[in-house]
């Protein structure tokens, strides 16, 4: 490993010593142990693990036993060789929970079967196709004047089925449209003397219903329905009076997107869009308590988070969504840590908007809609108590002195310094998993700072979200990777829609899906449906514009001169989310427009943004005369 050796200008430290910076984020515990005699620093070698617990808890020492013995081995000593490092400095930091819900703040309810609107891998035929709807059982009575739309079983063969629409249509019965309950719509449609649209797979076939006017729309491949998701479109078909057609809209809203829709009017049926009360947040402040509604958004939490600037403390209304959530984080940090639950606060809070797929209520084909959310990451903290008692069993556990250097942001500033090419006046953005920490160094050396909620984690429960799974294993790939499309054996279409060859066979397990590419040229197929790479981009960089972007500039405000931002002229970026191969082109972005030199840091010259804060606790150690 190439050995980087400062000379920083502090007090000079009277003895030769091994000394261990370790940083103990929410996601990782990075450690950098160098050799410091005098004013001299010679870092030796780094560590990472991924941290163990919730940060600043005694959950964290195997962790921390991970990194620093994987430091210890890369610097020539026995993994388990602590004896031989005379002191370790820890962050100085409050236990941090940033915890994220999803606030679903509308739904759309369908009553009486009125709405099939789903997403078949292969509905049958195309086109549009107006009716009334039939029991296939009774279509040898159907008379040869009316035009209908049968509604078919899974009992029947398709061979069967087939032939009975081709005896209908030859009678001169008008077979506009079918809907069936198995997956044979291409089967039917291939066997038939004319292409009619078929939606098929509807698993609750029995709850559709009979003699009622219907439409059937499917859309060529490639493209959605258009019909069926115009509102004016559905008031053409069935005539709908301006109350009706206000009524309808939700369907044509929850149709959106879909490649097959059914719509059918019935006299009771009823489908409604229902404000869910997520509840009411109220944030505390210098100037009193501001209440805020969930379903006003996120622009209207974060203005009044700003209004209430620096934050005390934010509760959620009792009884609400909202309310257990934050009641839940504040519960969970007094079991870690053993404080009372009154002295736990919530410093901090970033609300996203975004889309949340949710199951239609009422629906008979699983059907599922883009409905109206609200993401919220919150921040708790207690008294910096829990570190000293880390700290005490560390040292009993470890058989070293430990103590509890200064503020992660302060530390940060301090590594972020042996980036080439800065000095003060300087602000740092520490984008991690948990939250994203800023500070200003002026050029007299003093340092504000600030710890925001909302991070790496808040991205990935956003894009887990939007694209309608759970694993947050998957989420995380998707954050980190950029896609691609297998389109052949030997070529992919990148994201940007470049081409690219290999000389060796794809994993057939790819062919024409859309993919993760990781660094090592492996191809991870996203077993997702019929999703296609735009959505999976779209849906990531909105999440990371969301968050990163949108903390990047509230933390700079927050610790710029006289809290303006353009007072700020160079910002460097650490932290392991600074890594993302786009967040910091985005933030960079995001500054120019203010006048900023902005970009990823490069610590020590050898460890890329990582290992900021580990740095600066070891540097700190010179000026602390340790």
């Amino acid at each position: 490993m190439r050995q980087c050796v400062i000379p920083w200008i502090f007090e000079r430290m009277n003895l030769m010593a091994i000394v261990a910076g370790i940083d103990i984020g929410n996601a990782t515990t990075e450690t950098a142990l160098a050799r410091v005699d005098g004013r001299n620093v010679t870092f030796i070698a780094t560590g990472i693990s991924d941290t163990t617990g919730i940060k600043g808890t005694l959950q964290n020492i195997a962790g921390l036993r991970a990194s620093l013995g994987m430091a210890l081995e890369r610097a020539g000593f026995k993994r388990d060789e602590y004896g031989a490092v005379d002191v370790i400095r820890l962050n100085k930091a409050a236990p941090v929970i940033g915890d994220v819900a999803m606030e679903t703040v509308t739904e759309t309810i369908v009553t009486e079967s009125t709405m099939i609107g789903h997403n078949p891998s292969t509905p049958g035929g195309v086109g549009v196709g107006l009716g009334t709807t039939i029991s296939f059982e009774g279509i040898d009575a159907v008379r040869t004047d009316e035009t209908v739309i049968p509604v078919i079983g899974a009992k029947h063969d398709y061979d069967f089925v087939a032939a009975k629409i081709r005896e209908a249509i030859a009678r001169g019965v008008k077979v506009a449209a079918a809907i069936c309950q198995s997956d044979d719509g291409v089967l039917i449609v291939n066997r038939l003397p004319c292409v009619i649209p078929i939606v098929d797979e509807v698993s609750a076939i029995e709850r559709v219903p009979l003699g009622m006017r219907c439409c059937v729309e499917v859309a060529p491949p490639g493209r959605v329905v258009e019909l069926l998701a115009n509102p004016y479109d559905i008031a053409t078909l069935f005539d709908l009076s301006p109350e009706e057609t206000k009524q309808i809209v939700p369907v044509a809203r929850a149709l959106v997107g879909n490649r097959s829709a059914v719509v059918i009017r019935t006299p009771l049926g009823e489908v409604k869009e229902r404000r869910i009360p997520a509840g009411e947040l109220y944030i505390i402040g210098p100037q009193g308590k501001r209440t805020v509604n969930v379903e006003d958004g996120a622009d209207a939490i974060q203005n009044t988070i700003l209004a209430c600037c620096p934050v005390e403390n934010i509760f959620g209304q009792p009884g609400t969504n909202v309310g257990g959530m934050m009641e839940r984080v504040r519960r969970t940090m007094s079991d870690l840590t053993e404080i009372p639950i009154a002295d736990v606060y919530i410093k901090d809070l970033l609300a996203v908007d975004t889309l949340v797929p949710q199951k239609v209520v009422g629906g008979v084909a699983g059907e599922f809609s883009l409905e109206s959310g609200v993401a919220l990451a919150v921040m708790v903290k207690t008294e910096e108590l829990p570190m000293q008692k880390l700290a005490a069993a560390v040292a009993r556990d470890l058989g070293v002195k430990v103590e509890v250097g200064g503020v992660e942001a302060d530390m940060a500033i301090r590594g972020a310094l042996t980036t080439p090419g800065t000095k003060p006046p300087i602000a740092i953005l520490d984008l991690g998993a948990g939250s994203s920490d800023a500070s200003f160094m002026r050029t007299d050396g003093t340092v504000t700072l600030t710890h925001l909620a909302g991070a790496g984690n808040m991205v990935n429960t956003i894009i887990a979200s939007e694209l309608g799974f759970e694993s947050m294993e998957l989420a995380e790939a998707i954050k980190r990777n950029p896609l691609c499309r297998v389109e052949s054996a030997f070529h992919i279409r990148q994201e940007d829609g470049t081409v690219r060859f290999f000389g060796e066979p794809i994993d057939p397990s790819a062919y024409g899906r859309v993919s993760l590419l990781h660094d090592n040229d492996f191809m991870q197929p996203l077993m997702l449906g019929n999703i296609n790479v735009e959505r999976v981009r779209s849906a990531r960089r909105k999440a990371k514009q969301e968050v990163f972007v949108k903390n990047a500039i509230r933390a700079l405000e927050q610790v710029a001169p006289n809290n303006n931002i353009r007072l700020v002229d160079y910002v460097v970026l650490v932290g392991g989310s600074a890594k993302d191969f786009e967040i910091a082109n985005m933030i960079t972005d995001a500054l120019a427009r203010y006048g900023i030199v902005a970009g990823r840091g490069n610590i020590r010259s050898t460890e890329g943004p990582r290992n900021a804060v580990a740095t600066g606790l070891v540097l700190s150690s010179v000026a602390d005369g340790q």
